[in-house]
């Protein structure tokens, strides 16, 4: 039946117990973690995320048709289940929606990457056929396929970017062209000659010595882009039926992000410089790069922003008068607190809409998304609604570009986590979830100018909240140590915390301090964590200072004091929890990942008979030794407070204070059990690290195991690879804290 019923934001409707399956009650919910960490990790991660959404208009323009796409883990099958899902959206007077499903869901096969056209008429699908693997675009509409194109077989250009930070896939507005990022294409090696076997004669005209490009290095974007080495601009004419590499663009750019300017004549895209070096661009809004305009008739390149800042996201307003970005500062974090700004197409002149902020408001604490939402301009090209961190939430954020305002759409909700999938003729598309709810699709209809709150949120496919968990935001405020400004040394920070059921209480506590470090645990669904929990033992994801989310000001505290400042918040976020929540002071384990895992490591060292266990992923252990391994050895520099260039060498001095900094000149003073999960392929954080740590701990006698993921990078991704790191971590601290249930007054053991 069709949902009608508007709902103010943050509230609801809640399917009953009765209605939520498997986790019904607290005598089935004993039963379960009696089954173990296999079956409880089973059971969270299959709800589906919703990763996309795209709106079409239907006759009469009170009816649309919304369409999705969702993933979830298919454990048995040991791959990503990718699927869609259809509904209809009416119009049922004032801001009233009625939904029903349209269509039955659809198993979404080999698909790369796909588009609706701005009309919502035709949709763009990249899929790889299994059989040849070759990539073929093609053009749905109502009447069936219209155009198929075999990009692989035309070889003008390598493979296409399906995702990172190049990816696009954009429709002019004419729909009759479209535009794509692929790598550029390179001569094709040669097949062995006869002379290249050993013994046999070369011909004298091949005597003299030649140049081979067969085995010349080719530069890559680093950690996740080891494929991605020179992008080229595509475009696909749909009436002509050609295909063209754009040319134009400056040799020492790297082009992406790109979508068609207003009159369809010319290509607006991101340009990131790659000289003299490539330095690692995943996860890093740091980088020098441009918004360019490409004029196709004359080929004429023109700047539109700063000469010197890190640009991206280019989005254009409805009209076509108006362009949004993000903009950063060069260097330093790798991610910060970005500028939004706007260019108007006919002047070319650019004004910031927000800056920078460096102390945090209760209204708004600035603009942390690396990414702004393929469609988010309202109707009226003045507005924008955007997604990004504001402390320990991650909010919706409406954006009046005209007055420079902002209006948060989500705050005081009892979701933690909103994120924006798309804002097409006023209709606001989005999920929103909770460290105990998973994600659920909602949709709004944008109020006029003004008058925007209170939002009234309709469900579209509503979950249920699971059972047994509970969630609190703590706040902690660092002693003033009365060195450097005041503002800094009492600057607070946050940390989530999640809780099993009271009855079980007093909780063994499971520390998690989150990589980056400039990064943020929000108040989103975490099938992991929910796990944990699930299987009695309390969550703290620590938000230390230089989190995102909480100012400039707080990201910049951490330089110069990393494996100082992050190590004290952490450990007095677990001195401040302890003494206020029902938490078992002894039994305590460390739980993280990358710089979250140098944090854990040095806790260890410096309390070594504080945590009973210890599971780490990709972990920093040795400063210096990243210098010349990883993809990013800028931050090596900047983080304890020293310049970087790019003809920069090691200085005996600069390494001393690196090392003193490293866990792994004070890994003789741990004693706690270690387990280490690695990918072989990590390119930002070398696996030796975790084998050098390995192999210290166990020359003197600390109990410690390492797991190699052969195919594994930095983020250790891929359904079998999580459940399998999950299931190792969860029986390692399970072995060495005890089973949390047992014992308990109405709990079941196993």
């Amino acid at each position: 039946m069709p949902w009608h019923c508007p709902l103010p934001s943050g509230k609801r409707q809640r399917p009953s117990v009765a209605e939520q399956g498997p986790m019904a009650s607290g005598t089935e919910r004993g039963t379960e973690v009696a089954s173990g960490p296999a079956a409880c990790y089973r059971e969270l991660s299959q709800f589906p995320a919703i990763t996309s959404a795209a709106l079409g208009a239907a006759a009469g323009g009170q009816t649309f048709l919304l369409y999705t796409e969702c993933s979830r883990p298919d454990l048995h099958r040991r791959r990503l289940l990718r699927f869609s899902r259809h509904y209809s959206l009416r119009h049922v007077g004032g801001r009233g929606l009625a939904i029903s499903r349209a269509a039955l869901s659809a198993e979404i096969h080999n698909q790369l990457l796909s588009q609706h056209s701005p009309t919502g008429q035709h949709r763009a699908v990249l899929s790889r056929c299994p059989q040849q693997g070759h990539e073929l675009l093609e053009v749905w509409g109502s009447s069936g396929r219209s155009h198929s194109v075999d990009l692989t077989a035309l070889g003008k250009h390598g493979e296409v970017y399906t995702e990172g930070p190049f990816a696009c896939l954009a429709w002019s507005h004419s729909e009759t062209r479209l535009l794509y990022v692929a790598e550029k294409s390179r001569p094709k090696r040669c097949p062995p000659r006869p002379w290249d076997v050993p013994g046999a004669a070369r011909p004298e005209e091949e005597e003299e010595e030649e140049e081979s490009e067969q085995f010349v290095y080719h530069e890559d974007w680093g950690e996740a882009l080891s494929t991605r080495s020179v992008p080229v601009l595509c475009v696909l004419d749909l009436e002509g039926s050609s295909l063209s590499v754009l040319e134009g663009i400056p040799e020492h750019l790297s082009p992406g992000q790109a979508l068609w300017s207003p009159d369809d004549r010319g290509v607006v895209f991101v340009g990131w410089w790659h000289e003299p070096f490539r330095l690692g661009l995943s996860a890093c809004s740091n980088r020098r790069s441009g918004i360019f305009h490409l004029d196709l008739a004359s080929r004429r390149c023109e700047l539109l922003s700063a000469e010197r800042s890190a640009t991206c996201s280019p989005r254009l307003s409805p009209d076509g008068q108006r362009l949004l970005y993000l903009e950063g500062d060069l260097g330093g974090p790798h991610r910060q607190c970005l500028r939004l700004r706007m260019l108007t197409w006919q002047t070319r002149q650019t004004v910031t809409v927000l800056d920078v902020v460096q102390e945090p408001t209760e209204a708004f604490a600035g603009l942390y998304t690396e990414v702004l939402p393929p469609r988010c301009w309202a109707a009226d090209s003045r507005r924008a609604v955007l997604g990004t961190p504001q402390r320990s939430r991650t909010d919706l954020l409406l954006v009046d570009t005209e007055a420079a305002t902002v209006t948060n759409l989500t705050a005081g909700s009892s979701e933690g986590c909103w994120e924006l999938l798309t804002l097409q003729w006023d209709l606001l598309v989005a999920t929103c979830s909770a460290p105990h709810h998973p994600p659920s699709l909602v949709v709004t209809v944008l109020p006029p100018a003004g008058q925007e709150l209170p939002l009234f949120w309709v469900p579209v496919e509503d979950t249920p909240t699971v059972p047994g968990i509970t969630w609190k935001t703590l706040t902690v405020r660092p002693p003033c140590s009365g060195q450097g400004p005041a503002a800094h040394d009492t600057q607070v920070f946050e940390a989530l915390l999640l809780s099993p059921p009271d009855s079980m209480a007093p909780h063994p506590l499971v520390v998690c301090p989150h990589g980056g470090p400039c990064a943020v645990f929000d108040a989103r669904w975490r099938p992991s964590m929910a796990a944990l929990c699930r299987l009695g033992f309390a969550v703290l994801l620590v938000n230390y200072r230089g989190s995102l989310g909480f100012g400039q000001a707080s990201i910049n505290s951490l330089l110069s004091h990393v494996g100082e400042q992050d190590v004290a918040d952490t450990q007095l976020a677990v001195e401040q929890a302890l003494c206020s929540e029902p938490l078992d002071p002894h039994q305590l384990a460390l739980l993280a990942g990358s710089h979250g895992a140098f944090i854990a490591l040095h806790l260890l060292a410096s309390q070594p008979k504080r945590y009973q266990a210890c599971a780490l992923r990709s972990p920093v252990s040795n400063l210096p030794a990243l210098l010349g391994t990883s993809d990013i050895p800028d931050w090596r520099y900047a983080s304890l407070g020293l310049p970087y260039s790019f003809e920069r060498v090691p200085h005996a001095e600069d390494m001393a204070t690196m090392l003193m900094r490293s866990p792994i000149a004070h890994a003789g003073r741990v004693q706690t059990p270690v387990l280490l999960c690695v990918g072989a392929r990590d390119r930002r954080v070398s696996p030796m690290q975790a084998l050098e740590l390995y192999r210290v701990l166990r020359a003197r006698g600390v109990p410690v195991r390492l797991l190699w993921y052969p195919e594994g990078g930095h983020v250790l991704a891929g359904v079998e690879t999580e459940a399998d790191i999950f299931g190792n971590c969860a029986h390692w601290l399970l072995r060495h804290l005890g089973q949390p249930w047992q014992g308990k007054t109405g709990q079941h053991s196993p």
